[in-house]
């Protein structure tokens, strides 16, 4: 037996994008949520791999970003992270400025 795919709903994913610092992007939660993994797992990932992906990859969000998007998320306790991270359309498999 193969393992099933699941498949997220666009919609998903759509209502996850953000516009920071000019870009389009998810929050390192939000994406973590959409592989199914713990948000810490994804950034020890992406820290262990971080000479495969572009510079502007991702960025690390200030904490005045960190409070305005407390304000508009659904995860209020996004507020009392210490570090969000922010990861653009590039190398993501998708192109989030459609």
């Amino acid at each position: 037996m193969g393992k099933r795919k699941s498949t997220v709903p666009v919609e998903r994913i759509e209502q996850a994008i953000l516009l920071i610092r000019g870009h389009k992007v998810l929050l390192d939660r939000d994406l973590a949520h959409l592989y199914g993994v713990e948000t810490r797992v994804l950034n020890q990932a992406v820290r262990r791999n971080i000479k495969r992906f572009p510079k502007d990859f991702m960025f690390e969000l200030i904490r005045d970003e960190i409070m305005r998007i407390s304000q508009i998320v659904t995860s209020p306790q996004i507020k009392y992270s210490k570090r969000v991270h922010a990861f653009t359309n590039k190398k993501m498999g998708s192109n989030l400025d459609q």
